[in-house]
């Protein structure tokens, strides 16, 4: 009766980890970046700034970079264009442990599959925060990024239930790194 026991047991556990560790999983092996912060105003002169993650953790931010290359209106990078921006990027000194990012990239593929809402004006001349994570696409050689959520003169927000959580754990990450 306890062989019968455990064994039930067992095979409960394997029926609710081994759905959770396929979610870990959602990154390719050749994807270079995983999540990027973002803010730029064109308002009172040229300002951008930001960090980017890539897939060892390091968090790499830039200022004003030149010629920064920037998403389509469908939030596509190509591999080149993410090289060279990761050109101008220098290191923070700052490393997220390997357990953290793998919790946190893989909420990717949850937040990509989910709407965002509609955007709102919310003023002028703030500019704009922007919230990214990204997908790699080996086949096509291309990042797709998706809005986790954008603030500033406009606001708008994924509507997944991690979008709040990977919002947040990136303003911490934004508020321990050094600004210029």
């Amino acid at each position: 009766m306890r062989h019968l026991l455990f064994n039930i047991l067992y095979i409960g556990i394997l029926i609710f980890t081994i759905p959770g560790c396929k979610k870990n999983f959602v990154i390719s092996e050749k994807q270079v970046i995983l999540f990027q912060y973002d803010y730029v105003n064109f308002a009172w002169g040229y300002q951008q700034h930001g960090f980017v993650i890539d897939n060892e953790g390091n968090v790499l931010i830039y200022h004003n970079p030149e010629a920064w290359n920037y998403p389509d209106k469908e939030f596509i990078l190509t591999e080149k264009q993410v090289t060279d921006n990761l050109e101008k990027c220098t290191d923070s000194g700052k490393k997220i442990p390997k357990d953290e990012l793998r919790k946190y990239s893989g909420f990717i593929s949850n937040i990509a599959s989910s709407k965002i809402t509609a955007p709102k004006n919310q003023g002028a001349d703030q500019g704009s925060i922007e919230f990214i994570c990204y997908q790699f696409s080996e086949s096509t050689g291309t990042y797709k990024g998706t809005l986790i959520k954008m603030e500033g003169d406009v606001t708008c927000e994924n509507l997944n239930f991690y979008s709040k959580k990977v919002t947040a754990w990136m303003r911490e990450i934004y508020n321990s790194i050094p600004h210029n």
